[in-house]
């Protein structure tokens, strides 16, 4: 295939447009966010993954998993729980069995602020992905965002 493959080109305009998707969504969402809660779209994402932590069998996720679920570095992800922690959004404490291990909960505090700023989410998202719909190009993309399966 060459650089002017059709193949090829239609690929790269299929990303493109994802991740233009992408940039408008994560932009119209911090704004919201920051606005009403003080709270960047990383932090949010953050506090949101951890508050669904539980106390059963593999209940804890371990700092790599949590920097997967929320896209970022192992040390930009603890950079941002060092962050939350700082504003009592967030507690650390060594793991029972493994004391090498730490985990870290999301304090009243922090789950009071995501309750109020679910809603302010989920409307901006709603917003982003109307105004997405109105691009043709961005449509089907919508589409597929809209008709993902909820996680069980």
């Amino acid at each position: 295939m060459t650089a002017t493959d059709p193949a090829l080109t239609a690929l790269a305009q299929g990303w493109c447009a994802l991740s233009l998707l992408h940039g408008r969504i994560e932009t119209h969402i911090e704004r919201a966010l920051q606005a009403g809660h003080d709270l960047s779209v990383r932090e949010y994402s953050l506090l949101d993954v951890l508050s669904r932590q539980h106390n059963g069998e593999g209940g804890h996720l371990q700092m790599k998993q949590v920097a997967d679920a929320v896209v970022l570095s192992q040390s930009a992800t603890t950079r941002l729980v060092t962050r939350l922690e700082d504003r009592g959004l967030l507690s650390r404490y060594l793991c029972p069995t493994d004391r090498r291990g730490i985990y870290t909960d999301v304090t009243q505090a922090g789950l009071t602020l995501l309750d109020e700023a679910r809603p302010t989410n989920d409307k901006a998202l709603r917003e982003a992905l109307d105004e997405a719909a109105k691009s043709p190009k961005l449509v089907p993309l919508v589409r597929v965002v809209e008709s993902l399966p909820t996680p069980a």
